[in-house]
């Protein structure tokens, strides 16, 4: 079964999608994934933006084909251009996808003048977003944070001092989205605002890249800030409120993370059920041995058990549940999905047998190491439990 929750519009437009990433992306994959090859992303996501896909998040601005046949743009399609993408290659998806969580804040919650400065860079593919949330003590848990952003009334300037990590598009993005503590006398939740950061402004710097296991071709580091000063106009929405769009952001980086997890399991999936057709083991085909039955099975089943929650996330958004209304349904397209890439690589790995832990003959092994950070990076498996829990149990605050 594939598509069950979508209609023939949306499977029209993964159609188009696919096509496009398979001229666009597979090309330069490899540069992607041996070389480290940046200006290959940058030329896809330059192509990306040109044929307006970086616009699906946005009804007024996008002008693609569905907009021509009369169907609304949404979430829905975004995460389809995850998924496709993540199916080729992921660490160009991790790139894509973090741009896209910086453009939906400053669609949503910066001022006119703000939004028109910084958005039209991001959605038309000549400029990259990150966001800047996470820090050496704060992970899923943003009570801790420890960046502070304090009012310069004489000025009328923000001024911004601390240190972030793991960041991806760290050192490579044009626009920042940081949040920080503006009042330390209350709850984190209440005293939290969030601003924008050019690229180029005085006082942040970059100390780091990480080398990861897998996604090679992302770049993730560190970002500081020391007295680092941004004007007034730059804070989103209202000063101390910026949990909300923090939670709103969250939700629409989980959904996407769902197509993610869906694309790289899809990949392990046709890689192992390929190698199960024609490799030949005690004179038959070695799918036809029970125990191959079971593996392709369960992957079977995984894949389209997480593709029915991630996209009935995304319908849902697109229907206008927001909120903590689409906390549960975006935790849980992101954790099934996500635990589903990590399980389709690592079997597709076993039924490969030598075949899958070498570079030689073929993808399995890019995968495997890829699809291990899916289940930790926006938000870990067990946060998404927890977020699963809270919905269900909301008369309990479940211990952490």
């Amino acid at each position: 079964m594939r598509d069950f929750i979508l209609n023939d519009t949306d499977r029209a437009f993964r159609t188009e999608l696919a096509g496009f990433l398979e001229r666009e992306l597979l090309p330069r994959a490899p540069a992607i994934e041996n070389d480290d090859d940046w200006n290959a992303v940058k030329a896809v996501v330059r192509a990306l933006g040109e044929a307006g896909y970086l616009k699906l998040m946005f009804p007024d601005l996008y002008r693609g084909s569905l907009a021509i046949s009369g169907a609304a743009p949404g979430l829905t399609h975004a995460t389809m251009l995850s998924e496709e993408a993540a199916a080729i290659n992921y660490a160009f998806e991790t790139t894509i996808a973090t741009a896209l969580s910086c453009a939906y804040p400053l669609h949503r919650y910066a001022t006119p003048e703000i939004r028109g400065r910084y958005l039209p860079g991001i959605v038309e593919g000549r400029e990259i977003g990150a966001i800047c949330v996470t820090e050496p003590g704060v992970g899923s848990d943003t009570s801790g944070m420890r960046t502070r952003i304090t009012f310069d009334a004489a000025r009328r300037e923000w001024v911004i001092n601390g240190f972030k990590r793991y960041i991806s598009n760290a050192s490579v993005a044009d626009v920042y989205i940081v949040y920080g503590i503006t009042d330390p006398d209350v709850p984190a939740g209440k005293g939290m605002s969030a601003v924008v950061v050019p690229a180029g402004t005085p006082g942040m710097s970059f100390p780091r890249r990480y080398t990861f296991t897998g996604r090679r071709g992302c770049i993730v580091g560190e970002v500081e800030f020391r007295d680092c000063r941004i004007p007034a106009e730059n804070l989103l929405g209202e000063e101390n409120a910026a949990l909300r769009i923090m939670i709103s952001m969250f939700n629409f980086e989980r959904v996407i993370l769902g197509g993610s997890g869906l694309g790289v399991a899809r990949s392990a999936f046709d890689i192992a059920t390929a190698h199960a057709q024609t490799r030949e083991a005690f004179g038959q085909k070695l799918g036809c041995k029970q125990l191959i039955w079971d593996k392709i099975a369960e992957m079977s089943w995984r894949i389209d058990a997480a593709e029915l929650i991630t996209y009935r996330a995304a319908k849902l958004y697109d229907q206008g549940v927001a909120g903590k209304a689409l906390m549960k349904p975006a935790a849980m397209a992101k954790l099934v999905s996500t635990e589903t890439a990590t399980f389709c690589a690592d079997t597709t790995v076993q039924v490969l047998g030598g075949d899958g832990i070498t570079k030689e003959y073929g993808r399995a092994e890019q995968i495997f190491r890829d699809a291990r950070a899916l289940p930790i990076v926006g938000g870990t498996t067990e946060m998404a439990k927890y977020l699963i829990a809270s919905a269900d149990l909301p008369t309990l605050k479940p211990n952490l």
